[in-house]
């Protein structure tokens, strides 16, 4: 199955980078969201990013608990994320944890696509199994 709609990033809170050297800034990242469409619901992510001199070029890796409704169930999963960027390109990949969904949404399977509008709009689309 697929949900498609938006999500807003409601709140960013950086820490100060915990390794920062030769141009190369380590740091963690809280933020929460809050999604439309298909999906309703609110989520916590804790993000571990790298950036470097070069502005494209950066990574991070992520946990995010979304709490809401999918399918007319309501629960929670978990989903983990890991992207790449630079000049030449990005890769994002945002895959269900196994085993994490909980309430009307345990057993919950598959990948999230996020996709930013020139407008700097956030939507996403999550192909899943329940």
């Amino acid at each position: 199955m697929t949900a498609k709609g938006t999500f807003d990033i409601t709140d960013w809170t950086p820490q100060p980078p915990y390794d920062e050297r030769d141009g190369v800034s380590l740091g963690v990242v809280t933020l929460t969201k809050t999604f439309h469409g298909d999906l309703t619901g609110t989520s916590l992510v804790t993000m571990l990013m790298a950036s470097t001199p070069v502005e494209e070029s950066k990574a991070y890796v992520a946990l995010e608990r979304i709490d809401g409704t999918l399918e007319g169930r309501t629960g929670a999963f978990t989903v983990a994320h890991s992207a790449v960027s630079e000049p030449a390109g990005q890769s994002l990949r945002v895959t269900v944890v196994p085993d994490s969904g909980v309430g009307g949404l345990a057993g919950i399977r598959g990948e999230l696509d996020i996709l930013i509008a020139p407008d700097g709009s956030h939507s996403y689309v999550f192909d899943y199994t329940l």
